[in-house]
């Protein structure tokens, strides 16, 4: 292995395309590849790129020009992630600094391409060929960097929303079968992760393209029960898939934490059609209402889009309206994007890009006002902390409340990597929280 060539992989975009990396870091291990220390060292710098709206693509193409800048001159420079995927083409022709452009399709042969670009002969005999998907789904070997995990359990999205490219893309939802989800989160377990965040782009709909039995509910249970595992988290949740079993589930079952990642998008009427989104403001409410009342103490996250094509500055106020009345714990607020091929970018009414921030601004502001109450009210109260990072001498953890990367911090006096600490909340300022080491 030590004369093997060395890569480095950066990750752009969502939870997803970390698990996609980490699945092909795992086939390039298996290849015999190692793992460059930082860009410098590598023989081949890879990005996983995102293309889910332009400022994830722009990210993607200044990440790829910026290492290629960064780089060793004899060093490979390799593309992969759903920006290959959509723009394989386009890619090729306007960087002439990558060696190589693969898209998610095109998985199967990346050893293949890596040996070529290095001219790399390895004297063990290569592992037999597997498709794309079967990399994308296979079991991952447990190497955690964190004491927490991402295990994608579905690929694709069957919805068809108006705004969003992805099905493009990524496919039709394909559910990776439960046998093989338990067993990667056994692994996981077992090396020492203590919390998993299952991720899909419409987790609440798995196993309904395979016909297995019982669905996210059966799947969630039976994982839950693995040994060793702390918390299970869920992302990505379609408000009309949210079945009374789920939430029964979710409250009854002590490691599946009390945490909800709805995705409503917004809460007028008409702009809700216009995007192929189900619900209202008032049917949101609702459910949220239903959330609460059959789990005390849960967490709520959601996302919104500001800015859709025909959004009025009375769409705006019944947003800022339900923000206020809602009092989510969490939100992101994203400014439209009109995606290529999709059926908004040809509507009429497009919103001035100007106003859509000057709208995003003001509701940031009023949620940042929501979240900071919300924490407020953590004050005084004793929560479990599992410890994320220290950094800089800082112990930095987690409470159910807190989603990895996406949500507020706990900082605490003291604390390793890994570590379970029960804590008291000493103070919240904005998005964080700090507390004190109890036991």
């Amino acid at each position: 292995m030590s004369d093997s060539p060395k890569v480095w992989l950066t990750t752009l975009g969502c939870a997803k395309n970390q698990v996609d990396s980490d699945k092909v870091t795992a086939v390039l291990h298996d290849a015999g590849y190692g793992d460059a220390a930082a860009p410098d060292t590598a023989d081949v710098v890879m990005v996983n790129t995102c293309a889910f709206i332009e400022p994830a693509r722009e990210e993607s193409i200044n990440t790829v020009l910026e290492l290629a800048a960064a780089k060793r001159v004899d060093a490979k420079l390799v593309v992969i992630g759903c920006m290959a995927q959509r723009y394989e083409q386009e890619l090729v022709e306007a960087l002439p600094e990558a060696d190589a452009v693969i898209g998610l399709d095109r998985y199967g042969e990346l050893v293949g391409n890596l040996d070529r670009l290095t001219k790399w002969q390895p004297l063990e005999i290569r592992p037999l060929q597997r498709s794309s998907m079967d990399i994308l789904f296979e079991t991952r070997r447990p190497t955690p960097s964190t004491p927490y995990a991402y295990v994608k359990v579905a690929e694709g999205c069957d919805k068809a929303c108006t705004f969003c490219a992805i099905p493009q893309f990524r496919g039709k939802q394909r559910s990776r079968r439960p046998d093989n989800i338990h067993a990667e989160v056994v692994g996981l377990a077992a090396a020492g992760v203590g919390e998993v965040v299952l991720v899909a782009q419409d987790l609440a709909a798995y196993g309904r393209d395979a016909g297995i039995a019982g669905g996210l509910e059966a799947l969630v249970a039976r994982v839950a029960a693995t040994p060793g595992l702390r918390r299970l988290r869920l992302y990505y949740l379609y408000p009309r898939e949210i079945r009374p079993a789920l939430i029964e589930t979710i409250a009854t079952t002590p490691n599946i934490v009390d945490y909800f990642d709805l995705s409503l998008q917004h809460v007028a009427p008409d702009l809700l059609r216009a995007m192929k989104r189900p619900g209202s403001g008032e049917a949101h409410l609702e459910l949220i209402a239903d959330i609460r009342r059959k789990v005390p103490g849960a967490a709520l996250r959601s996302s919104f889009i500001v800015g859709f094509p025909g959004e009025t500055d009375g769409d705006v106020d019944e947003l800022e309206a339900f923000l206020r009345v809602a009092e989510l714990d969490w939100v992101g607020l994203f400014p439209y994007s009109a995606e290529e091929g999709t059926p908004a970018a040809d509507f009429t009414h497009q919103v001035d890009a100007d106003d859509a921030l000057e709208r995003l601004r003001h509701l940031q502001a009023v949620q940042d006002e929501i979240t900071q109450a919300r924490n407020a009210a953590q004050v005084g109260t004793t929560v479990e902390v599992l410890v994320d990072q220290v950094e800089d001498g800082q112990a930095v953890g987690r409470s159910y409340r807190q989603a990895p990367e996406i949500d507020g911090v706990i900082l605490l006096d003291e604390g390793t990597p890994g570590e379970w600490l029960t804590a008291r909340i000493l103070g919240a300022y904005g998005t964080d929280l700090e507390a004190q080491v109890v036991v």
